[in-house]
């Protein structure tokens, strides 16, 4: 017959793992809850047709010393919701500057059955560059492996956002793990033009990889102002 000390372990033992597999069950789901509403966050960034960002001219500064002039140009993109990102500002030794862009579609297939991370194109902001030889100048506007800024999260750096992005970029740039998961392609355009004073450059990645950059002569009330 059984001791009542045994009984009483074995019981312990039986509430013991039934709350840890409660336990372990409720981390399970309430993680996969968690990466989904992640997920879904991104997915809801994907939606717009297009990617805009403002180019101007901010400063012309000439080097005696070097006998080149430099230009300075600021840098404003748009989220995919159409909201300013923080602008970021470059210098080059000269004025005829590119800008690159990545535009990575999914096959059709994944576009017609509405595939959650596959139907729709990705499309960012890459590099902003002038070719000079070897004295060309280039920064990196997205950072590879990076979430870039405009589908990006707000609040602090999250785990699975980066998992996410860390598999689009092998996307992008592996062919062999395109081939594998239904990219169509993985387009760069670069697009460039002369960059003055006085001039509102605006750039524009449509959703089927075309990049432009459009012109408009700025308002004559904004010239030789610093606005704050």
């Amino acid at each position: 017959m059984m001791s009542p000390k045994i009984r009483l372990l074995k019981y312990l033992i039986f509430i013991a793992f039934w709350a840890l597999a409660g336990y372990w069950t409720y981390t399970l789901v309430a993680r996969y809850l968690y990466e989904t509403a992640i997920l879904q966050q991104v997915i809801a960034r994907f939606q717009a047709d297009s990617r805009a960002a403002e180019v101007l001219v901010t400063g012309v500064n000439y080097s005696e010393a070097e006998q080149k002039t430099y230009t300075t140009i600021k840098f404003l993109e748009y989220d995919s919701r159409g909201r300013p990102l923080e602008p970021q500002y470059f210098t080059f030794s000269g004025n005829i500057i590119q800008f690159q862009s990545l535009v990575v579609r999914f096959d059709d297939i994944h576009v017609r059955q509405g595939d959650r991370l596959k139907g729709k194109s990705v499309y960012l902001f890459w590099k902003v560059f002038m070719l000079d030889g070897k004295n060309t100048q280039e920064y990196d506007i997205t950072r590879v492996n990076a979430v870039p800024e405009g589908y990006k999260i707000a609040g602090p750096d999250n785990s699975v956002e980066a998992r996410f992005w860390t598999r689009f970029w092998a996307y992008a740039l592996d062919p062999a793990v395109a081939r594998g998961e239904g990219i169509k392609n993985a387009q760069i355009e670069a697009p460039g033009t002369m960059f003055v004073p006085g001039i509102l450059y605006t750039i524009k990645i449509e959703h089927d990889g075309g990049l432009r950059i459009d012109t408009a002569q700025i308002a004559n009330i904004l010239r030789g102002e610093k606005i704050p």
